[in-house]
């Protein structure tokens, strides 16, 4: 066997360490690998994005932020007391916008109608309530003095300390009616709601309830509301 030059070994060396060449083909399908899963990604992330759970979710979410940041700016906008005008004078009232909001918003909303403007205090029992409204059931009137004769043997509680202003809880009453305790009457828990406090006035309560008034608990005189005026603090 004939020998090889020394120079042919070395080109032969070199030629067997050179790099593989890749060709165009398989250049050309690795390309087409990654167009298509790039294509992939892209096509499965607009189909989830407009998918309609997802905007569903969004819209749902969108939805509690705007109604969560309306029922709080709802709030703080509310006015926090009430003055009442009447033919005696001025009595401010706290409104408890977190724990009646329901009455509350009622309240203000006939407030701004002018719907206590002229109405009169139809009913007062001393040392226990006066009324005003535009019912003339007397029935009522009695029946809560009848009971208030043994209200010293309940408990009271505190939502019913005198001086608080409050509504009846009855859905099937007509109109609004207001009343505003002169006295503890525990015995009312279950027939009103309680929606303020009397901060200022409680000289022009009492006088209130110091009119002369007929077996049926019904001032001689009138007296009444003239107007109310909604503020935001006093």
């Amino acid at each position: 066997m004939a020998r090889m030059k020394p120079q042919a070994l070395l080109i032969q060396s070199k030629r067997k360490k050179g790099p593989t060449r890749i060709s165009a083909k398989t250049i050309i399908i690795c390309n087409l690998i990654v167009v298509l899963i790039v294509l992939c990604l892209v096509v499965t992330y607009r189909h989830w994005s407009h998918s309609p759970r997802s905007n569903e979710q969004i819209g749902n979410e969108s939805s509690t932020v705007e109604d969560d940041a309306y029922a709080v700016s709802k709030k703080f906008d509310l006015p926090g007391h009430a003055v009442l005008n009447t033919s005696k004078g001025y009595i401010i009232v706290e409104l408890f916008k977190d724990g009646s909001p329901e009455t509350v918003d009622k309240f203000i909303d006939l407030c701004q109608k002018g719907y206590f403007k002229g109405m009169s205090f139809h009913h007062v029992i001393k040392n226990y309530v006066i009324q005003a409204g535009h019912s003339k059931d007397l029935a009522a009137a009695d029946e809560w003095t009848s009971r208030g004769k043994i209200r010293s043997q309940l408990r009271t509680s505190p939502k019913h300390e005198a001086f608080m202003i409050g509504t009846v809880k009855s859905k099937d009453s007509k109109g609004f009616e207001l009343y505003i305790t002169t006295a503890p009457i525990p015995d009312l828990n279950d027939k009103l709601i309680v929606f303020g406090r009397v901060v200022k006035g409680e000289d022009v309560v009492q006088e209130i309830e110091e009119v002369d008034t007929d077996e049926h608990y019904q001032p001689k005189s009138d007296v009444g509301i003239i107007n109310v005026t909604l503020k935001h603090a006093i």
